[in-house]
């Protein structure tokens, strides 16, 4: 069909169009001097839009369940059928497992640009390996582009990533806009944000203690990709738990206007499609996959600019086999180099409720949760010989339940995938009690806290009808002791040489092993250990700590009576109760 556009109307356009062809790569037509100037509608198909969201490493699905090699498959199988297709992914898969940890994500990124993604926006997990690793991976490794509207610079107030990306699919051009969770500097580790002396800030993504920062930078980037789309997708990692707010997907697209579509990650949540409505009552397409490549999402956008998504959960289609090779050879050599069987166990470890399979790692105590703070505990006192008074362990450090059956350093990386690093501190007792306490925060709510903290050697209280009145600042780091009555009350610490559990005294001072992404590194928010002393740091990577205690076991068998810590007087230990041994109560 052909229209025509008059002049006046053709040179307000031109500016738009050249800026649009440059950065689709197309050539803009001459101006002429009649006065109307024809122009040839494109035809229009209609545009699948694979995507995938929270991977975690998770490479060895077995087929039908989705692959990077069945993606991959997936992908040329649309291509084929003459289709015009587009493969997104947003955030989360370079860690999660040892098969993104053993080389920090250089493999998964090989076998996603093997795959044919063509764009990807940064999860919080994308920074777990430090700042100059994610850099070099955008900068370096992926075959495909990362974008981000609010992850900046802060030394030039300049974004680090472009905020959009264009694409021309159908006859129409598409604008992703990239948005990256605030959660990120907290979630991942605020060291790897700031200078090298720990003094300021040197990146930041942009949040704001009420959203509008988060919501500005988001809308500043919809208006420009407006300037030149005819569709304007988001592609975000922010999830819709209630505890990211108010930086959740929901949200944003609540206090925006004009997104057509938004794929989101980070909370885990299987959502083939839900209808949000934007700040001028506009209907938006949201949806994420869940997790682990459980599924892959396919959008259909359609000639008159409807948009369908689904999930598909099994591929019905041959795995690419270049794909396939890349993934099964990396696979063999990390099953090959951690796959020696180190101890075995009768007793199933939970990081979820074994009744409701709702994750309880975050929220309160599990065996598997006191088996890791055990590790840290019993390698600063049986290995170290340092002396331990308290262990603790971040519940978002914890990633995986353990069948009962044999236990490798696979299994240990699994659990403890991060190679963060375990370290012993001389902290005060009131540090104690703010650490706790911060952890405790968001216990008896719903809201899942990557920061609960797990405990050994130690005993407290979390009563949950008192409000919480710990300040953070607006990266969500705790920023002072709780301003009421504290949540955490009833703390003890375990005396090794009475046997006996001693209330807490925040005047004295304690040994305290945990990670450094905890203890010095500010993970999760904990700011409360600034002035420490350190006693010892790099004593040995997160997994090989669980795995040298699993080595301690009586037999090589995991059992409470079989622990070496079964032999301190009165120590509260029961692994073979999912709920773990009591040591956290919540009233």
């Amino acid at each position: 069909m052909r229209h025509y556009i008059s002049r006046r109307s053709f040179l307000r356009a031109a500016g738009a169009a050249t800026g649009a062809a440059a950065a689709l790569g197309l050539t803009a037509a001459p101006l002429g001097a009649e006065a109307l100037y024809p122009f040839v509608e494109p035809k229009k198909s209609s545009i699948t839009i694979l995507y995938t969201n929270d991977a975690h490493t998770y490479i060895d699905n077995e087929n039908p369940a989705p692959t990077y090699a069945g993606i991959a498959a997936l992908k040329q199988s649309c291509i084929d059928a003459g289709m015009e297709v587009l493969l997104v992914d947003a955030g989360d898969h370079i860690q999660g497992t040892a098969y993104g940890a053993m080389d920090k994500g250089a493999s998964i990124i090989q076998l996603m640009n093997s795959a044919g993604y063509d764009l990807a926006t940064l999860g919080n997990h994308e920074f777990d390996y430090g700042m100059d690793r994610i850099l070099e991976i955008v900068n370096k490794e992926a075959a495909y582009p990362y974008i981000s509207c609010n992850f900046k610079d802060l030394r030039t107030g300049c974004r680090v990533l472009p905020a959009i990306k264009y694409f021309k699919r159908g006859g129409r051009i598409i604008a992703f806009v990239g948005v990256t969770t605030p959660e990120t500097i907290t979630k991942s580790t605020p060291a790897y944000f700031m200078n090298a002396d720990q003094t300021r800030y040197i990146y930041g993504i942009d949040g704001g203690d009420d959203g509008k920062a988060l919501y500005r930078s988001v809308q500043k980037a919809i208006d420009e990709a407006w300037l030149y789309a005819d569709f304007v997708i988001g592609l975000g990692h922010l999830g819709v738990d209630g505890s990211s707010s108010p930086w959740t997907s929901r949200e944003v697209i609540e206090n925006t206007t004009g997104f057509n579509a938004f794929i989101d990650g980070h909370s885990h949540t299987t959502m083939p499609s839900e209808i949000v409505r934007d700040a001028k009552g506009n209907p938006v397409v949201l949806t994420q996959t869940g997790c682990y490549l459980e599924n892959v999402g396919k959008m259909v956008i359609d000639t008159e600019r409807g948009i369908v998504s689904s999930l598909v959960s099994e591929l019905e289609v041959t795995p690419d086999a270049g794909t396939q090779k890349i993934q099964d050879d990396w696979i063999a050599a990390v099953d090959d180099m951690l796959g020696e069987k180190i101890a075995s166990s009768p007793i199933d470890f939970y990081i979820n409720d074994p009744a409701s399979g709702q994750r309880l790692i975050r929220s309160q105590e599990t065996n598997l949760g006191d088996l890791v703070a055990d590790g840290i505990y019993a390698y600063f006192n049986e290995i170290e010989e340092l002396g331990c008074d308290i262990a603790i362990m971040n519940g978002g450090g914890i990633r995986a339940d353990v069948a009962a059956g044999d236990w490798s350093y696979m299994t240990c990386k699994t659990v403890s995938p991060f190679g963060n690093v375990a370290c012993l501190m001389s902290v005060t007792g009131a540090q104690i009690q703010n650490a706790l306490e911060f952890g405790a925060r968001y216990a008896g709510s719903g809201q899942e806290n990557g920061g609960f903290l797990q405990v050994a050697g130690a005993t407290y209280e979390i009563h949950t009808d008192i409000p919480n009145t710990v300040p953070t600042d607006s990266s969500n780091v705790w920023a002072g002791p709780a301003t009421g009555t504290p949540r955490v009350q009833n703390v003890k610490i375990y005396n090794r040489t009475t046997g006996v559990y001693e209330p807490l005294d925040p005047a004295r001072t304690y040994t305290m092993g945990g990670m450094n992404y905890t203890l010095r590194s500010l993970g999760d928010g904990f700011a409360m250990f600034d002035g420490a002393t350190l006693v010892k740091d790099y004593v040995s990577e997160d997994y090989l700590v669980l795995s040298s205690y699993a080595m301690l076991f009586d037999g090589g068998v995991i059992t409470t009576a079989n622990s070496p810590l079964a032999d301190y007087p009165g120590y509260l230990m029961d692994y073979e109760n999912p709920y773990g041994a009591g040591r956290i109560v919540l009233f």
